[in-house]
């Protein structure tokens, strides 16, 4: 059975930066396409970054600059890297697999930007 497991949010100051991770398992398990979404209360679940197979990878356009997704196929684990954050980016952040045309998600990991 398929599983992703997110690590790394928190709690952060504005202007702080957090790094996610996630790990996919079981080892044999091979993603032709990862990616991170966010869903805010109250707002539909949104894209972050993504990660298509031979394709260019997608940011949207309220975190490109801040931050920067990466992949180790060695440790089947994709990588969030979030810096600058800001108060919007408070939310719940998924991480998203696609594999023969499954689609599988993670349980989330909470972000909370806040003074």
């Amino acid at each position: 059975q398929v599983q992703l497991v997110e690590s790394g949010g928190g709690l952060v100051q504005p202007g702080g930066s957090l790094r996610l991770s996630c790990a996919a398992s079981p080892s044999t398990f091979s993603a032709t396409a990862m990616a991170w979404y966010r869903q805010a209360p109250g707002n539909q679940r949104e894209l972050v970054a993504g990660m298509p197979s031979g394709r260019n990878i997608d940011y949207a356009d309220s975190v490109k600059g801040r931050f920067t997704i990466s992949r180790d196929n060695a440790k089947n684990t994709v990588y969030l890297q979030m810096n600058n954050l800001q108060p919007d980016d408070t939310a719940v952040y998924y991480c998203n697999a696609v594999s023969l045309g499954a689609r599988y998600w993670g349980q989330g990991t909470q972000v909370t930007v806040s003074s």
